[in-house]
């Protein structure tokens, strides 16, 4: 089975990033291209651990089945220009989808992927809103093409979340670890508290 991180790194193409870094207001392509790796990565953990339980994961199975069905994929250009018109609005609500994901620590998590990449926080939250249908919109598509049921869209996240906890163990760059702090949490099946936890840590190295 296609690597979904693969899939949806495959869609930001240089082209991309530079329309998604002039929106955004960021000084360079590479914040843009730093930032958006965390976003997508630290994502697809979050939908992983929230997925570990079974209402969790029925949640989000319920969510593809009804608005993300991959189509956005068709025209990433077309989505990131705002031609959303024939698009469902719940498709491309990326506020709302990082509400359910992240719960009300999204402001958080902006801050730590801005500090890391360079953008600032408001800048890193714009980015995330775009990308979070995205995300979806990537894992939809596994769904569809290999009929995946809400066990299966569980399992295909926590083969994901092992291969990216693999390569952030090997690349050991502060982003991964930011990933691999959802992934090595006590398995509650919550973000919330983990989330408030790790902002703590944060702050603390860097003064």
């Amino acid at each position: 089975m296609a690597d979904i991180m693969d899939l949806l790194k495959g869609q930001l193409s240089e082209g991309l990033l530079d329309q998604l870094t002039q929106q955004i207001g960021a000084k360079d392509r590479q914040q843009t291209a730093t930032a958006a790796e965390g976003i997508v990565e630290t994502l697809m953990a979050a939908l992983a651990k929230n997925s570990r339980t079974p209402e969790g994961a029925s949640a989000l199975n319920n969510a593809l089945e009804k608005d993300h069905d991959g189509s956005i994929l068709e025209d990433v250009a077309g989505y990131l220009g705002g031609n959303r018109q024939a698009q469902n609005t719940r498709m491309t609500n990326g506020a709302g989808i990082l509400k359910h994901v992240l719960g009300g620590n999204a402001g958080n998590i902006a801050d730590m992927i801005g500090n890391l990449s360079g953008l600032q926080g408001k800048q890193t939250g714009s980015l995330m809103a775009t990308l979070a249908p995205l995300v979806l919109g990537a894992l939809g598509k596994q769904k569809r093409q290999n009929n995946l049921d809400q066990g299966g869209i569980a399992d295909i996240l926590g083969q994901v979340a092992g291969m990216q906890k693999q390569r952030n163990q090997k690349q050991q760059s502060p982003l991964g670890g930011l990933v691999n702090s959802f992934l090595d949490k006590d398995g509650d099946g919550s973000i919330i508290d983990d989330v408030a936890g790790m902002l703590g840590n944060f702050m603390r190295r860097k003064k």
